[in-house]
């Protein structure tokens, strides 16, 4: 593959494969976490909706970092344990434990607990995000979905004083959705990395020290906007907006050279391509037969007529031999 328009206008997603990350998203949590600290002192953590996995990359360098760095000074060094949860397949990372499982059901939430040695996480994250449809007002409402469905494993797995950070769609209802989260963290924050494009909607909530309510019980709580009404606390809260990243960072929305910062430029392949994705049917259709056969019988070269799924069979089996 050559140089592509891609590769021109974003220069996050050409760091992101210099630097071995996954996906341009784990600038946004390194971005965070330079601002608001959400990493210190924290030896288990949660990825929600964690695939393709860059935050789950981001926990674990940092995290591990951080252990090796308390080691150096003290015997009382906690290895970290972290985990990733996402309904699709994930490849592996080291140091990640994956749970291939739904945040909405119970059971997943106790496998984190039982990950933990029963115990609860000092940190949680969630970039989980619906595949937008281009209608603001419903991709808005699916994304708040998402979010509190993330709060309420959250307030299963987090420990008393943990921090809670999800993706949110700014809108002019987000004000309802600070008000629930202050209802369960002493500190909720908006905030905006500088790797997020100013175009896009989408901002993080950052929640510190969380403290629910007395008597609240987890499995109370559901992932409806209805359903917070039984409980007490404020109307209307109205998150502060912090920027994050250093200023001399990149613009991600900015249109830069191919060579950037004194450096040639020089074509990285994707660190970790998708396992399964939508498109495979498409694309092993297309690798193997010319455009305008029928699709639901092709005829490969001196051999007998396959369909599209003993294709894709075949060419799993060829990459699991490997």
């Amino acid at each position: 593959m050559g140089k592509t328009s891609k590769d021109k206008r974003d220069i996050y997603y050409r760091k992101a494969k210099e630097q071995g990350w996954r996906a341009r998203s784990a600038f946004k949590l390194l971005q965070i976490d330079d601002e608001f600290k959400i990493f210190n002192g924290v030896t288990k953590a949660v990825d929600l909706c964690a695939a393709p996995g860059s935050w789950s990359q981001v926990l674990s360098r940092r995290l591990n970092q951080n252990y090796e760095n308390v080691k150096e000074t003290s015997n009382n060094a906690v290895a970290p344990k972290i985990i990733a949860v996402d309904l699709q397949a994930m490849a592996p990372i080291e140091g990640v434990v994956q749970i291939q499982g739904d945040i909405t059901n119970v059971n997943t939430a106790e496998q984190i607990i039982s990950h933990f040695g029963n115990e609860h996480a000092d940190l949680v994250v969630c970039d989980g995000a619906p595949d937008v449809t281009g209608l603001h007002d419903m991709d808005v409402y699916i994304q708040s979905q998402l979010l509190l469905a993330a709060l309420k494993i959250t307030t299963q797995i987090l420990k008393p004083k943990g921090t809670f950070v999800a993706k949110i769609f700014r809108a002019k209802d987000a004000s309802l959705l600070y008000s629930q989260l202050k209802i369960f963290f002493t500190s909720v924050k908006c905030a905006k990395p500088l790797s997020s494009r100013n175009s896009s909607f989408e901002a993080f909530v950052v929640c510190k020290d969380f403290s629910p309510p007395e008597g609240f019980e987890p499995s109370s709580l559901n992932p409806q906007l209805t359903n917070f009404s039984s409980l007490t606390g404020v109307n209307r809260y109205v998150a502060p907006f912090v920027i994050c990243g250093d200023l001399s960072q990149p613009d991600s929305d900015t249109t830069y050279p191919l060579d950037f910062e004194g450096k040639k430029f020089q074509y990285c392949e994707p660190i970790q391509k998708p396992i399964s994705p939508p498109y495979e049917e498409a694309m092993a259709f297309l690798s193997i037969t010319n455009l305008g056969k029928d699709p639901a019988s092709i005829t490969l070269q001196g051999s007998k007529s396959k369909t599209i799924a003993e294709v894709i069979a075949d060419q799993k089996t060829k990459k699991t031999s490997n």
